[in-house]
């Protein structure tokens, strides 16, 4: 049985393994610590009955609060690969979105790359499309895109979080 939890300080030493996968953004220490300190209610860790960590999600809440663009964000979802295929991603994504719908956001969003085809069928199995193209969105690898994905959340009665824009859309264009 797989445990949700709250990811603490001691995690940021158990974690690596989890970070291995290539198409993980991996982050300095003090990146994770602003969250945890920040969005500790949007920072999880799935844990097995042994205590292994299988995955973690981070993410927060951002924009104008009681406003549309007030919404919930998914900077990091990541599965051990000999863990992937169990649900243990929507799982964690489920959780995000109910302490979004908590927090009454407007949507969810998250942004993967557009080669990491399996992530984005995924998410679209998961309810998310695709609401922008940003280009060349990874520092590291500027000729891979991002897709900016959403899923509208109660609050948006008329789902105009998840209107597609009609063009891409540059990073320094992001709000």
């Amino acid at each position: 049985m797989t445990t949700l939890r709250p990811f603490t300080c001691d995690d940021l030493f158990r974690f690596n393994r989890v970070n291995l996968d290539p198409l993980t953004e991996t982050y300095g220490l003090p990146f994770y610590m602003q969250y945890l300190a920040r969005w500790p209610e949007y920072f999880q860790v799935a844990e097995s009955p042994t205590g292994e960590i299988m995955g973690y999600i981070m993410g927060k809440a951002e924009g104008r609060v009681a406003q549309e663009e007030w919404h919930g964000h998914v900077t990091a979802l990541s599965v051990a690969p000999e863990f992937r295929r169990l649900g243990l991603a929507a799982k964690m994504m489920s959780s995000l979105e109910q302490i979004s719908e908590n927090k009454n956001c407007y949507f969810v969003d998250l942004f993967v790359r557009v080669s990491n085809k399996v992530a984005v069928d995924m998410y679209k199995k998961l309810g998310y499309s695709i609401y922008r193209t940003v280009l060349e969105y990874y520092s590291g690898d500027p000729d891979e895109d991002a897709y900016d994905m959403r899923k509208a959340l109660s609050a948006d009665v008329k789902k105009k979080s998840i209107i597609p824009l009609p063009h891409p859309v540059r990073p320094e264009d992001i709000e």
